[in-house]
């Protein structure tokens, strides 16, 4: 015999699967392969034979509906792949096994109880049928095939649900069938045995594995396939982790970890007959006949990957004992451990403090209610008396298994590991790293199961590329400017950063839309105005929160007052922040100061380059100066570009509302001119730098001297601002002279010294660094104690869409750069 197939519940589901089931075996046999095939129940029937059963017992009457439908998938099967010639005798066949299932369920139906033996027998009916059923069409193809019930050849124990194999009968049994069907394919029902009176028993979890992995170990098989519904064994459940891959190859060992923490292929415990003699497993897709799968043996090919794969259990509860009566008291583990084995409670994971103080373990969460009732009742008197506190249960819970022998051979493994579930703010409960540095597991809460597999996936088998998933608020020139650039940049972000922008939602003041699977930026205004909803700003940021995805941006590229009350939030949720808007800094200092403390403590980004100086590298050379150690003695500004403008042109022989005018016809002002020459913006900006700087210093510390007479700031409409403003034209006419006659030139100038900060127009003469000006740029002078006798000065373009959204891009590229 070379090998033994086994096909599970998905490949003999349906039609298209049989088919597919079909094409194998005779493939196989045009090969002239010497083979056997183990099949399990047809997909569900296991199930529905269970609830059958249950129903029977209980004070319903038998659920004639269950197997009229089981029976009815059946009989389609064989009317599509058998002549209507040849149905009659299949039929007969099938039913009669139907029949033999009504009397068990009826039975059941008469004491009101079903047995694990009985449960044994019922369940049988699934293989029995599916096997019974694909042998029938075989044999019309004209394949010698042979139809093998494995009670006659798997011989075990009474443990009805979970029997014990008896090898060497077993063995002795299947060799010497094995040896009058030389020429046959024996066809073999998967999961099911008898003990010695005969009587029905299964093989539990894996149970049709088992029946393959029995077979080959006792013929000697070369391998083992295991044919399922996946390209093999994966690198991450590909239902959590969109990116998960094939692996080609894995070692038992690394396979027994990774389906011990919730892989399910293959399940190695079952496989152990198959490992002991060194029979490689090769796991296959019954729908991608021609994928090479995975092999499963005792050594792997070389990996370019550190880690072999990610595995997890949604659903634990994790078990605290503790007291500082158990340090250094021997006997506690072996008294805890006992009595969970007696009860038959299986442990997934444990962990010890080297202290001795507590020891935690984790269990099915459907257990977790008696394992308290049991612990409370051994260490009644030890909690009596105060030696250990109590026990402690906490349910929500769920596990992640990262696997690979490749751990062994690297250091930091760990510490990569421990570092992007931090960043991404996922709390590590427990820990647990056997010796052998096979397996680190760590038990997180469930909320963050999808989130943590993904960056973990991510981090471990492609760290080359960072993905960031972004959210997007405003769609005004900042935000399609910025759309624009994230587009433009793709390619370099990815050769060159290593990060991958993905645009997870989008909103303005009108719709919003989202899409966990990425929005394409290059349509992504089309396809907000074609398919968004209604635009809600809470809605959209619940959204975020649920979606709980890795490496999440917000980006508010609005000047909205409404959007900063949610940041918190946002913080809270490990989403890191991203604005050119001004108003969160420039508010309340309380609130300045709880979103800075909150974005420190959930180790999240809040990113403001652009509130000051919109591309010019302000805050960020700020910051650096103040954390190597300088000290600021003033800060000087010219922070308005449209007031910067306004003042470059302004020269002697011009009209102050002339050239006011040209400004508003180029877009630089506002639509009422008099938001600009308040101040108001350029105090926010100066009050952010003094905040930056250490200063706890309110809007209301601020001194805005005024540029306009009270007539045109009381004006009723524009238009009789600028009126007013011709009728002041000497007012202007005189600063602009008496400057000019001091060579000096007018500034409009924000400075922060002595703990104050003054707004107002200066005249500044050539040796002043604000003397130079063009156009609507910007320029800050930092005095430090470093740059004291010549001040730091940064200066530039200070507006426009092109810069603001540069700095935003520069902002996120930096967040994507410490999250790697």
């Amino acid at each position: 015999m070379e090998k033994i197939l086994k096909f599970g519940g998905t490949s003999c589901g349906s039609v298209e699967s049989i088919e597919s089931v079909l094409a194998i075996i005779e493939a196989n046999h045009q090969l002239k392969s010497k083979f056997a095939v183990v099949f399990s129940a047809m997909s569900g029937v296991t199930n529905a034979l269970l609830e059958a059963g249950a129903a029977a017992a209980g004070k319903q009457k038998t659920n004639n509906t269950l197997i009229e439908q089981l029976e009815e998938r059946h009989f389609e099967i064989i009317k599509h792949f058998i002549p209507v010639t040849g149905q009659s005798q299949v039929i007969a066949q099938i039913r009669t096994l139907v029949n033999e299932l009504r009397d068990v369920l009826k039975g059941i139906g008469l004491i009101k109880e079903i047995s694990p033996k009985t449960s044994d027998l019922l369940v049988s009916f699934g293989e029995r049928l599916s096997t019974a059923l694909i042998a029938a069409i075989l044999t019309q193809r004209g394949l010698p095939v042979v139809y093998v019930d494995a009670r006659s050849l798997i011989k075990t124990n009474a443990q009805f649900g979970k029997a014990e194999v008896n090898f060497e009968k077993t063995r002795g049994l299947i060799q010497e069938f094995f040896k009058g069907y030389d020429t046959e394919i024996a066809l073999i029902t998967g999961f099911i045995a008898s003990d010695e009176q005969g009587e029905t028993t299964t093989l539990g979890r894996g149970g049709s594995d088992y029946t393959a992995s029995i077979l080959g170990a006792s013929l000697g098989v070369q391998e083992i396939e295991i044919w399922t519904d996946v390209d093999g064994m994966m690198t991450a459940d590909p239902r959590k982790v969109g990116a998960a891959f094939t692996i080609p190859s894995i070692s038992y060992a690394e396979a027994m970890e990774l389906t011990h923490f919730g892989a399910k292929v293959i399940y190695p415990p079952s496989l152990q007959p198959a490992f002991a003699k060194n029979i490689p497993i090769r796991v296959l897709n019954t729908f991608n006949r021609q994928f090479s799968g995975t092999v499963v043996s005792k050594e792997t090919s070389t990996s370019p990957y550190i880690i072999t794969g990610i595995s997890s259990i949604d659903e634990l509860a994790l078990v605290n004992v503790q007291g500082s009566g158990m340090i250094g008291v021997a006997g506690v583990s072996a008294k805890l451990f006992t009595v969970l084995a007696k009860e038959k409670i299986s442990v997934v994971l444990i962990s010890q403090a080297s202290s001795e103080h507590s020891i935690c373990f984790a269990i099915d969460p459907k257990v977790a209610a008696k394992v308290d009732k049991i612990l409370a009742k051994e260490f009644a008197q030890e909690i009596e008396s105060g030696d250990i506190e109590g026990i402690d249960i906490q349910k929500d819970l769920s596990v992640i298994a990262v696997v690979g022998e490749g751990m062994r051979k690297h250091t930091g493994v760990s510490g990569r590991l421990f570092s992007v579930l931090g960043k991404n703010g996922i709390n590590i409960v427990a820990t647990a790293q056997g010796s052998s540095e096979l397996n680190i597991s760590v038990v997180i809460e469930k909320k963050d199961l999808s989130k943590a597999l993904n960056v973990i996936h991510e981090t471990f088998f492609f760290s080359q590329i960072k993905t960031l998933n972004l959210f997007l608020v405003g769609t005004g020139l900042i935000g399609k400017t910025l759309l624009n650039q994230l587009v433009g940049q793709e390619r370099y972000l990815e050769k060159f950063k290593g990060l991958r922008i993905k645009l997870v939602g989008i909103a303005n003041s009108r719709k919003q839309y989202l899409d966990k699977a990425g929005i394409s930026m290059t349509d992504a205004l089309a396809i907000l105005d074609a398919s968004g909803e209604s635009s809600s700003l809470s809605n959209f940021v619940e959204e975020i929160k649920s979606m709980n995805l890795p490496n999440s941006i917000f980006a508010d590229c609005t000047a909205s007052k409404e959007i900063h009350p949610f940041f918190l939030g946002l913080f809270e949720a490990n989403v890191s922040v991203v604005t050119p808007n001004k108003v969160a800094n420039s508010g309340p200092y309380d609130q300045y100061a709880a979103l800075h403390q909150t974005a420190l403590k959930k180790g999240v980004k809040f990113m403001y380059e652009t509130n000051v100086g919109a591309g010019l590298p302000v805050i960020n050379t700020l910051q650096g100066l103040i954390a190597s150690g300088d000290r600021f003695e003033k800060i000087e500004g010219i922070l308005s570009g449209t007031l910067s403008f306004l003042f470059n042109q302004f020269v002697p022989g011009k009209s102050f509302a002339a050239v006011l005018h040209e400004a508003k016809a180029k877009g630089y002002t506002e639509p009422d001119p008099r938001e600009d020459l308040s101040g108001m913006d350029v105090a926010r900006k100066i009050l952010i730098l003094s905040r930056e700087i250490g200063m706890k210093l309110e809007f209301s510390d601020i001194t805005i001297e005024k540029i306009i007479p009270e007539a045109c700031e009381q004006a009723p409409t524009v238009d009789a601002f600028f009126d007013e403003l011709e009728k002041a034209n000497a007012y202007f006419e005189n600063l602009v002279n008496s400057a000019h006659a001091e060579n000096k030139v007018l500034r409009y100038i924000a400075k922060l010294e002595n703990q104050k900060i003054t707004i107002g127009l200066r005249a500044v003469g050539s040796d002043h660094p604000f003397y130079q000006m063009d156009g609507a740029d910007n320029v800050i002078a930092f005095t430090t104690k470093r740059y004291y006798d010549r001040p730091l000065v940064i200066k530039g373009p200070g507006a426009g869409a092109e810069v603001t959204a540069s700095g935003v891009f520069a902002d996120i590229v930096s967040i994507g750069s410490y999250l790697s």
